[in-house]
């Protein structure tokens, strides 16, 4: 039964929410991660005096034991994910697997082979740096598709095509796709850390998903965008693209997309079988074990210590440095879903967590919608797909866990992941990163990153709600 406290609680956890929106996105410009802690504070000390279950001094505690659960449960990944990205990166082998792809490439082939070549480069790298990386890659890949078809019959069908917009958008959808429904990106695994959905099931399901979703955002909407969106990179930012740095001794395809895909193989060897093997079986656990995120990446990231360090003739030092090195723009993410962590859990000690699961009892919404759905409003106030994520799984954490609602866990997981991508706009650095780089007016950016955006999430959530009746 609803009760007036239930009320105040909705209001305090509501008012908590708009606190940490106003302290990201006003002239205060504060760091998500102390808005977090401020507005999760807030939240503890204001349910406390409505409840009195929660004292001042269980606050704190109640915030530290959050955190410390989900770092606990997904640091070690993203700090194991992040140097194996780096290693990639530093050693050629994401510009070997787009030169290999691009080599024998026809121009209708161009966008769908750069959706691929984002999807494998961007599986462990941050969205952010995965951005970071390609955004020159696009450059020069739409340079070199131009340059290569130069007086060719087929010249001017290519530069009719809007080449940049042809090669960018299947590119950025690809890894867009990666980073809000396929773990090990740290959205989908805080998501699934928050609701404890099976680690792979949900990516198994999140790769279904994703291959139709980057086929429509990507490729296809392409066809779209270059006829109303005009970019125009500046000669410099061409020129510093074309000057940026090859490897002399890069890793081969075959051995680069071998170390890129080995921590998303053992992940999906754990799934299979623990539906072949019998419970009790020696092999079981090893695979259980080995299939194991953090185990799954060490692993991975030992080997690719050889195929993209000793092989390419790093020494020891210079691998530890770069492994050193990648872990500077990992710490600001990991405190940022730390301290959603610290949210989610004064939301289930405070109280608030049961209002939350009345609340959706008594609306009769579909639990994904509902997930979708506070992702969605978080993503569109604060602009980050990670405080979305973290916010809204911490939310949607107690609901799912309630006896009395029957829902697919790692479809909870991937609407979040879903609803996290929905419409970047003028409070997202990447809708600036992607603006500036392709020398769109912000006009053209909301025609064809934002549109783009927007795309993934809804048919990633019709997709997701195709599979509920299934599964």
């Amino acid at each position: 039964m609803w009760t007036t406290q239930d009320t105040l609680l909705m209001v305090s956890a509501l008012a908590a929410i708009v606190l940490v929106i106003v302290l990201i996105t006003t002239k205060i410009k504060m760091h998500a991660f102390l808005a977090l802690m401020i507005g999760s504070l807030f939240m503890g000390l204001v349910a406390g005096l409505i409840t009195g279950d929660l004292s001042p001094d269980k606050v704190a505690v109640s915030f530290e034991t959050g955190v410390g659960s989900v770092l606990g449960n997904v640091g070690v990944v993203i700090a194991l994910g992040t140097m194996l990205g780096k290693l990639l990166s530093e050693s050629g082998g994401a510009q070997q697997i787009a030169d290999t792809l691009l080599r024998h490439a026809k121009p209708r082939s161009v966008p769908w082979i750069m959706a691929l070549v984002a999807g494998i480069i961007g599986i462990p790298m941050f969205f952010e740096i995965g951005l970071v990386l390609l955004l020159p890659l696009i450059l020069t890949m739409a340079r070199e598709v131009q340059h290569h078809f130069e007086g060719t019959e087929q010249e001017g069908a290519v530069r009719r095509s809007n080449v940049y917009i042809m090669v960018g958008i299947p590119a950025l959808a690809g890894l867009s796709v990666l980073h809000g429904l396929v773990p090990p990106h740290p959205g989908p695994l805080v998501a699934i850390s928050a609701i404890h959905a099976d680690l792979g099931q949900t990516l198994l399901i999140g790769l279904i998903i994703a291959i139709p979703t980057v086929i429509i955002a990507g490729p296809l909407f392409a066809r779209v965008a270059a006829r109303f969106a005009h970019p125009h990179p500046t000669q410099k930012l061409l020129d510093q693209v074309a000057q940026t740095r090859r490897v002399d001794n890069p890793p081969s395809f075959g051995t680069t997309l071998f170390t890129i895909l080995l921590p998303v193989a053992l992940m999906l060897l754990r799934t299979l079988a623990e539906i072949i093997l019998p419970k009790n079986s020696g092999l079981l656990k090893w695979a259980d074990f080995i299939g194991e995120p953090i185990v799954a990446l060490l692993i991975s990231l030992i080997v690719a210590m050889f195929t993209f360090g000793v092989l390419r003739g790093f020494g020891g030092r210079k691998i530890t440095e770069y492994v050193g090195d990648a872990l500077l723009p990992a710490a600001g993410i990991l405190m940022i879903i730390g301290a959603g962590g610290g949210f989610k859990q004064i939301l289930i000690d405070s109280g608030i967590a049961d209002a939350i699961k009345k609340a959706a009892e008594t609306s009769h919404l579909s639990p994904l919608l509902l997930a979708w759905g506070v992702a969605v409003l978080i993503r569109l106030a604060t602009g980050s797909a990670t405080v979305a994520t973290v916010t809204a799984a911490g939310i949607m954490a107690p609901l799912v866990a309630s006896p009395d609602i029957t829902v697919n866990k790692p479809l909870v997981a991937l609407a979040i992941g879903a609803g996290s991508l929905f419409f970047s706009h003028v409070n997202d650095a990447g809708f600036w990163l992607v603006k500036e780089f392709f020398g769109m007016s912000v006009g053209d950016t909301f025609k064809s990153w934002s549109v783009m955006e927007t795309i993934i999430s809804v048919v990633g959530l019709g997709l997701i709600m195709v599979a509920s009746l299934i599964l």
